[in-house]
């Protein structure tokens, strides 16, 4: 047996006992797959091109989060990847996901006379959250409990992002046929099933931007 032999005998057990599969080719190998029950936890989130590429051109990227509701379209604004942004006029939402991209749901905002804009933070997140009408609201609708429960008949819907110390949320809605218009009181309100989805991949203290 000669050295070539056993160097090569060597590096296929080293190879093996990381528990990965070597395809050699004439400039050398490449990464084959990797059995999931074996792989280091350290590549969760990336992406490895498959075997017929060569190492040297093996293309290595974050794996871009999975939406069901929402729609990836270009984003042209300079924003972090994680960032809310919504835009009133349009009446739609942006999660920002980076490298030019963003998931886009249709939303309701405020109608006229209750807009704002500006920027705040996610201070929480709440499951089919309760809803204390604010005073002013009262006021014009003196019907309104003062106390509501979370649940399905409940105008904060199957979740809630909280906007700062603000009043406002983005959260879900009872009222389905407002989306896509002005109709709130300053929320900002999303199908339940296009919240449940945001409110996954939205973490605690990310920017929202109203304009």
């Amino acid at each position: 047996m000669n050295k070539a032999h056993t160097m090569t005998q060597q590096l296929k057990r080293l190879v093996a006992s990381l528990g990965l599969a070597a395809v050699m080719f004439a400039g050398g190998f490449s990464l084959e797959r990797a059995h999931a029950e074996d792989a280091d936890t350290s590549f969760q989130g990336i992406v490895i091109t498959p075997a017929s590429a060569s190492a040297s051109d093996a293309e290595i990227r974050p794996a871009v989060p999975q939406f069901k509701r929402g729609k990836v379209v270009p984003f042209g604004m300079n924003k972090p990847a994680g960032t809310i942004v919504v835009n009133t006029r349009k009446n739609v939402l942006y999660y920002v996901l980076g490298n030019g991209k963003a998931v886009q749901f249709r939303v309701a905002t405020a109608k006229p006379g209750f807009g704002w804009s500006g920027t705040h933070k996610v201070s929480g997140k709440v499951q089919w959250p309760d809803w204390r009408p604010p005073a002013e609201m009262r006021k014009r609708r003196p019907d309104l409990p003062a106390f509501m429960a979370g649940g399905p008949k409940n105008p904060l819907g199957a979740r809630a992002l909280y906007l700062g110390s603000s009043i406002y949320r983005i959260h879900g809605t009872n009222e389905p046929k407002s989306i896509g218009k002005a109709a709130s009181s300053g929320c900002i309100r999303m199908l339940n099933a296009d919240v449940e989805e945001l409110y996954r991949h939205v973490k605690v203290g990310a920017t929202v931007v109203v304009m």
